[in-house]
């Protein structure tokens, strides 16, 4: 780890959310030690972690005396990651503070890009930066943030971010009863109905280093996103009433991406005198109506004849 750095941003604190994680909350720990401008402090909060490996790293962080920040664990019992960051965010007494996963990691700039666009841009709530996923998946991941609008379709933000702490205080924090996922999703809505101004800003820079795995709760938690998506619905339904148009167009684009993209891995499939899936082959016999997907079959077999 840095010890040497000296250049503390005055006005950020961290909180990291930790539930049997092992020894990846070092690395986040590190990840936030190595930073070009450091946080003021750094708050733990064990969401009641019943694994004994992680509960000796967390005591072995708590005994640590040459990091060069700060650190405080909180313990509580299991109630959800919600309520971890809640608990953290309560504690923190800076004008801003960052939230990040435990089993995540942070470039060593982020704070130093990010905080920087939360200074010049006094509407914004909170900002973020773009992924770079490791474990599962090797890729780029570019949420786009933005205003309410942006935010009624899908989730723009990643769940790392730096916010205002009052705008934490104003909205009521994270929903504590939401603990199937897409409680960042939800506190983001709830964060941008502030203000008519509100924002949620981006730096076009991989700066996360998000840990993806088979089993993670955000894969855990597509498999509920209708009725997810329904909750926040009523529970955002001003928002919703609001912007209807800016939601269902939302919808629509992500809509038309996928079956493009799919129409293209298709068309150089048949192109190419490969294999069509079984799916791929069962929509070609009878694609949908009213939604593009019966002109993406006349598209698809207009090139040539498909095997099948």
């Amino acid at each position: 780890m840095n010890t040497s750095r000296n250049d503390f941003g005055t006005d950020i604190e961290a909180v990291i959310t930790s539930f049997n994680q092992g020894t990846m909350i070092l690395e986040a720990v590190e990840s936030l030690c190595n930073q070009t401008v450091l946080p003021q402090k750094i708050i733990i909060v064990d969401d009641g972690s019943t694994d004994d490996v992680s509960i000796r790293v967390l005591k072995d962080i708590e005994k640590k005396s040459d990091l060069p920040i700060p650190i405080m664990i909180h313990y509580q019992e299991n109630a959800g990651v919600s309520s971890a960051r809640n608990a953290g965010i309560k504690k923190a007494q800076a004008p801003m503070v960052l939230i990040l996963d435990g089993d995540d990691r942070l470039a060593p700039k982020f704070i130093e890009y990010v905080s920087q666009m939360l200074h010049d841009n006094p509407s914004m709530v909170a900002a973020s930066s773009w992924m770079h996923t490791f474990g599962v998946l090797d890729a780029v991941v570019c949420p786009s943030g933005g205003k309410i609008s942006s935010f009624l379709s899908h989730n723009c933000c990643p769940a790392t971010h730096i916010l205002r702490r009052d705008k934490h205080i104003q909205c009521g924090g994270y929903d504590e009863s939401m603990r199937s996922g897409f409680e960042d999703w939800d506190f983001f809505l709830s964060m941008l109905e502030t203000s008519p101004e509100s924002s949620i800003g981006i730096a076009d820079k991989p700066l996360i280093q998000y840990r993806t795995a088979p089993a993670s709760s955000n894969v855990k938690s597509m498999n509920k996103r209708l009725e997810l998506m329904r909750f926040m619905i009523e529970k955002h339904r001003n928002s919703y009433h609001e912007h209807i148009v800016d939601a269902l167009l939302g919808v629509e684009a992500i809509s038309n991406l996928r079956l493009y993209n799919w129409e293209n891995e298709v068309t150089h499939a048949i192109t190419k005198h490969q294999e069509l899936s079984q799916s791929s082959i069962d929509f070609l016999k009878s694609p949908t109506y009213g939604d593009g997907g019966m002109a993406s079959a006349v598209r698809i077999v207009s090139i040539g004849e498909a095997r099948y």
